[in-house]
């Protein structure tokens, strides 16, 4: 079932709102990961294991080997459902579950592989079955969209970057442009631009590594670490932008900011753009990616300042943000909410 763009405005629940279910992914394609699955595996069982206790984790697996790696590492702490997918980043290419007057529904975006870059087969259709497996109907648009590229406060707010969405790779949209897309998509009221991202994000900026909604008028952000972190200038920027904005209900933002992760070498010893704010917020808990970094500690501690109702939870990320061309993300990029 699939409902006219034209019908009424829909909504966002915030990520702290209640959710009935949690959506992720198996590695499944080798040739995605450098020929080696274990290690981006035994991150994902991780991130499913703190989720578990209070959450319905639905895990896509694709295909008979995946499936039964993954019910060995995980036993019954995820509801285990076969599905087709490109790779594991399912808030891009997932759907994005929202509200309208007739009822929850599905979002559903064009993709086009993070501007041409990494063009999988089944990462267009992937969004529609997982609709489908929820029993969402679905609101189609007609442009390019990942998920990760928003961020939402629940009540009309919403983050992005300009790298991100106003790149040519992706719509050639102009501000004015992408803002009208977002209002009729979203119901958004007012967008907070943020320049750019992370250096060397594959995702071109991707917000949900840079600044995150944690309650209506609150962000954190992040401080940079040591005298070598490659994005020094640009997290006191996005500070600086976010401690001037206000929200769409002219409140002015309380913004947190936590260490960075700092200058991180990959395996190949690329600089990555590993981030401690690639975190998922769930029932009673928020699993943090954590690099084995000395400051990962400090991190953790003001997270969970942020959330004293929740068990702030850090976890192994490493071989999720991988190397070269494989991974380059992490628990966030993969993880999509159903909103209960």
């Amino acid at each position: 079932m699939e409902i006219s763009v034209s019908e009424r405005a829909i909504s966002v629940p915030a990520e702290w709102a209640p959710q009935k279910a949690i959506w992720t992914a198996w590695p499944a394609d080798a040739d995605e990961w450098n020929g080696e699955l274990e290690t981006p595996r035994r991150d994902v069982a991780a991130m499913v294991r703190a989720l578990s206790g209070g959450n319905t984790v639905r895990l896509l697996v694709n295909g008979a080997e995946a499936e039964a790696s993954a019910r060995v590492s995980l036993g019954g702490a995820a509801d285990i459902v076969q599905a087709r997918y490109g790779d594991i980043w399912l808030r891009d290419t997932g759907p994005v579950f929202a509200r309208a007057p007739e009822g929850a529904i599905a979002l559903r975006f064009k993709t086009n592989g993070w501007g041409g870059k990494f063009d999988l087969p089944d990462d267009a259709t992937v969004g529609d079955e997982i609709a489908h497996l929820a029993g969402k109907p679905i609101r189609r648009f007609d442009f390019v969209l990942e998920g990760g590229a928003v961020d939402h406060d629940g009540q009309g707010t919403m983050l992005a970057t300009r790298q991100t969405l106003l790149n040519s790779n992706r719509n050639a949209w102009t501000k004015e442009d992408a803002e009208a897309a977002l209002q009729e998509a979203f119901g958004a009221k007012k967008i907070i631009w943020i320049d750019e991202g992370l250096l060397n994000d594959h995702t071109d900026g991707h917000i949900d590594n840079i600044a995150r909604f944690v309650a209506a008028a609150r962000i954190v952000c992040q401080s940079p670490v040591g005298h070598d972190d490659p994005n020094a200038e640009t997290l006191n920027e996005i500070a600086a932008k976010l401690e001037s904005a206000t929200d769409a209900s002219g409140r002015k933002l309380e913004v947190v900011r936590i260490p960075s992760v700092g200058l991180y070498f990959n395996a190949r010893g690329e600089i990555s753009p590993a981030s401690h704010l690639n975190f998922v917020i769930a029932n009673g808990v928020v699993v943090v990616p954590v690099y084995g970094t000395r400051n990962e500690g400090l991190a953790i501690e003001a997270l969970r300042g942020v959330f004293p109702d929740r068990k702030v939870i850090g976890v192994s990320s490493r071989g999720l943000l991988g190397c070269g061309t494989a991974g380059g993300g992490s628990f966030h990029c993969i993880t999509q909410q159903e909103p209960a």
